[in-house]
């Protein structure tokens, strides 16, 4: 079995995020030197044959000098109005860049709608799939210009993670300012470097909290949290340097690696763990999160403790332990009204209609063993 580096440097199909503060000035604009140092890397990968799907941020940063503004703004008007000026900015600059190399590019402007819904994922999966089979370069983005809080992916690393996934991916690399995953903050000293993440165990301790740059809404605990999604959904993962682009896409020999898990999820069990918005939560007792998550059995009502939300029947729900940890994640068959009335009862006990799973083992996906 070939180790982690060794299968992103060979992945034939491969997301590549770069963020905001690695294209840009420190004053905000965009810097045309990092935009083509990064092109250089991924037509290099292309040339090598690779497919290349890339997830940019940059543009509301992008829209910032254009506008005359100093910083980013804090309000949500203003920031899709830059983004809407930035975003052609940013798309002219990739498409001369990539013509360097006789490459086309397309641009794929996505909120979390066009992946929570799953008949937009479907339609999200064929305009990208469709783009990689003509030979285009697809550039992705969170479409800020009409997104709201309520429908933003909150950063573009979690787009890429879903995106990956997406495009079946056989790797994903994130590109930033910083060179890989450290146990601390390295800008305070003492920090230690994890070049290697075999599972869990080697991130329990990590503490990714620093905070999003100036042009950014990302931090490396975004993408700590991002290589975790794509590893267990069976895409390794790469955080490396911006500055190392041309490694981390040749040799991969850069950075920290994440390796995947040996199972990639369905689809469906994918979009149950990951994409899908939950509309609640259940609380679990022991003996339910044992059942659900140790030996992947349904819910049934009398393992339930709490209901939380205002969700319907067909939505999809988080399960939760004791201390409130999120274990798991599943379709509900009941709407929220109905089982107050009928959680902590036994099946025997209930009246024909409520003799039914509250979550199917079918419609149900651990997200993590129980807690001890």
């Amino acid at each position: 079995m070939p180790d982690t580096r060794t299968r992103i440097a060979a992945a034939k199909r491969i997301v590549v995020k770069v963020g905001s503060s690695s294209l840009t000035t420190a004053s905000g604009g965009l810097d045309p030197s990092l935009l083509d140092g990064l092109v250089d890397a991924l037509a290099a990968r292309r040339a090598a044959g690779s497919q290349v799907v890339l997830v940019s941020s940059g543009a509301i940063a992008s829209g910032l000098a254009p506008l005359g503004l100093g910083r980013r703004p804090r309000d949500l008007a203003t920031q899709q109005a830059s983004a809407s000026v930035g975003q052609l900015v940013l798309g002219h600059a990739y498409v001369s860049s990539f013509a360097r190399y006789q490459l086309r590019v397309g641009q794929v402007l996505l909120t979390s709608d066009d992946v929570v819904r799953r008949a937009h994922y479907r339609n999200a999966q064929r305009t990208l799939s469709r783009l990689l089979a003509l030979g285009v370069v697809p550039v992705v983005n969170e479409n800020d210009t009409v997104a709201t809080e309520e429908i933003r992916f909150g950063d573009n690393d979690r787009l890429a993670a879903l995106v990956a996934y997406l495009v079946g991916a056989d790797a994903l690399v994130l590109l930033s300012d910083v060179d890989g995953l450290y146990d601390g903050d390295p800008r305070l000293g003492g920090a230690r470097r994890i070049d290697e993440v075999a599972g869990e165990a080697d991130v329990e301790h990590v503490r990714a909290d620093e905070p999003a740059t100036e042009v950014g809404t990302g931090g490396m605990a975004s993408k700590l949290a991002s290589a975790r999604l794509s590893s267990t959904a069976g895409v390794p993962v790469l955080i490396a340097a911006a500055a190392d682009a041309a490694r981390a896409l040749d040799t991969a020999d850069v950075g920290t690696a994440f390796a995947a898990s040996p199972r990639r999820l369905t689809p469906r069990r994918f979009w149950l763990a990951y994409a899908a918005n939950p509309k609640g939560r259940l609380r679990l007792d022991d003996g339910a999160v044992a059942a659900v998550v140790g030996r992947r059995r349904s819910l049934l009502a009398a393992g339930i403790t709490a209901v939380d939300g205002d969700f319907e029947a067909g939505d999809v729900v988080e399960l939760t332990d004791s201390r409130a940890t999120t274990v798991a994640r599943g379709m509900v068959a009941y709407d929220a009204v109905e089982l107050p009335a009928i959680i902590g009862r036994k099946t025997h006990d209930l009246a024909p209609e409520h003799r039914r799973e509250v979550v199917h083992a079918d419609d149900l996906v651990p997200l993590r063993q129980p807690s001890d």
